[in-house]
């Protein structure tokens, strides 16, 4: 299994770090524009290989696409990341030509690679692949739901004083602090509802920490988190290598699931060797259709200021 992650900064080194620390890859790529960058985060990591007992290669590249040749699965994380009070959409006028580019060159040296997307604002960046490439919709995977019920589960387990092993939660809809739809009606701890724990004002403040989970981080950091995207990333490519068929909400291109077409949006999917295995329905409220439909509305007219 050979992976490379573009983008060598502090996302797509948390990826390498956390996939190689797994040790189901034989290869790691890592590549950025910046001269040296991605070879040093690669001898930086590869000298924690004896440390950490991992036997995953890592190497590094400035921009040499043919050392990602036959790739299994490609992280895409390049692009600016978000500052203290910028939104994900307003990355669009810049990261939507890096990630156009850099998904073209992949796809030249891969044909066959399954791409998941970090970058933001990362539904309409999943989408300008699928545009740009032409690639299968089961080999195109936006990373944001599986980052977004991480951190739903953490709220939750915080709410509950409880372990995070107890809980389970899930986040649909788009990646934005308005679009996420925390599923706090299906919301568990060990197989009961969190609602016969919580009271309704506090699920809805468990609800309301969830949606904000990024921009919240951004203004304690000063930039975009890395460690817990990171991880995110590596349990769907563990899914992938390992052919687990494991759940995650994903965004993924739509063709009449859940009424919507013609998106990408976050909807529970299995993730085995082919990418995409299923699309799971789910059966959502009156209440959770609305929102859902909010959120795709906002992310459509996201995708409408991009340019093919």
């Amino acid at each position: 299994m050979k992976v490379t992650v573009v983008g060598a900064g502090a996302v797509g080194a948390s990826c390498a770090e956390y996939i190689a620390m797994k040790n189901f890859a034989s290869d790691v790529v890592l590549l950025d524009i910046k001269e040296g960058f991605a070879e040093g985060k690669a001898m930086d990591l590869m000298q924690t290989a004896s440390l950490n007992a991992f036997d995953t290669r890592i190497t590094g590249t400035t921009g040499d696409y043919s050392k990602t040749a036959n790739s299994d699965v490609a992280v895409i994380t390049s692009g600016i990341p978000r500052k203290p009070g910028m939104t994900r959409e307003e990355l669009i006028g810049i990261n939507a030509g890096i990630v156009k580019d850099v998904a073209t060159n992949l796809i030249k040296h891969s044909p066959n690679v399954i791409i998941i997307v970090v970058s933001n604002p990362m539904d309409t960046m999943a989408y300008l692949v699928h545009k740009a490439t032409g690639l299968p919709k089961n080999q195109i995977i936006g990373m944001g739901g599986a980052l977004d019920s991480a951190r739903f589960k953490y709220r939750l387990a915080e709410a509950l004083e409880c372990p995070i092993s107890d809980v389970d939660g899930m986040v649909i809809g788009g990646h934005s602090d308005t679009g996420m739809i925390p599923l706090t009606r299906l919301a568990t701890r060990n197989s009961v509802l969190a609602s016969e724990f919580l009271a309704e004002d506090r699920l809805d403040q468990v609800l309301e920490d969830t949606k904000v989970g990024g921009a919240t981080l951004t203004k304690l950091l000063g930039t975009s988190a890395w460690y817990a995207p990171g991880a995110a990333v590596s349990g769907m490519v563990q899914a992938i290598a390992c052919d687990q068929k494991k759940m995650f909400p994903c965004s993924v291109m739509l063709d009449g699931e859940y009424g919507l077409e013609d998106i990408c949006i976050g909807v529970p999917v299995l993730l085995g060797k082919n990418g995409i295995e299923k699309i799971v329905t789910i059966e959502l409220s009156d209440a959770e259709k609305a929102k859902l439909q909010e959120s795709a509305d906002a992310v459509r007219k996201t995708n409408g200021l991009l340019e093919f």
